[in-house]
């Protein structure tokens, strides 16, 4: 066994990524707190190549330093867009047919691993602010929640943590996509 080096990795270009066919899954982040959970985020959409991040409320947008220092460059591979309020992101995602699945502890979510993509369909995963989760008012938006079953004395994860596990889970089940 030998480690790769980068030059080994049949790594993209950019321009490569940009002009790439991407899975319909648009990432969006409601009112999020720490540049370094932003970037991380990026770093998911791009490494499971979906269509873009939407940014809401206080989420910070790029250039930022802290966005940069865990996007690693991701910034400018994935598409991005802000949106002031939360809402007008998710009425601008229905309007062009997404799917809206919020990832929140709800007394009707369902477990991340029950959950069954439809391969014809687009989705959007809304994760919500580090403290407070998804806001209330948006919940009515959604077509289902999530959540990824915990079994310490928590019942929480990291934004990142959290976006990482359900996008590789959407990945394979939306295997075969490429």
């Amino acid at each position: 066994m030998q480690k790769l080096k980068t030059t080994e990795m049949k790594r993209l270009t950019i321009g490569e990524f940009k002009t790439s066919p991407k899975i319909p899954l648009i990432i969006v982040l409601d009112n999020i707190r720490s540049q370094n959970n932003t970037g991380s985020v990026f770093r998911i959409a791009d490494a499971f190549r979906f269509k873009a991040v939407f940014l809401c409320g206080i989420t910070a947008t790029p250039p930022h330093r802290e966005i940069n220092k865990t996007a690693l460059g991701a910034t400018e591979s994935v598409t991005w867009k802000y949106f002031p309020e939360t809402t007008m992101a998710l009425e601008f995602l229905l309007h062009e047919g997404y799917q809206l699945i919020g990832v929140e502890q709800t007394d009707s979510s369902i477990p991340l691993h029950l959950f069954k993509p439809d391969k014809k369909k687009k989705y959007a995963l809304v994760f919500g602010n580090e403290v407070n989760g998804l806001g209330e008012i948006l919940l009515p938006f959604f077509h289902d929640c999530i959540e990824i079953p915990q079994y310490g004395t928590k019942h929480s994860l990291n934004i990142s943590v959290a976006a990482g596990i359900v996008a590789w889970d959407f990945f394979i089940k939306l295997e075969n996509f490429f």
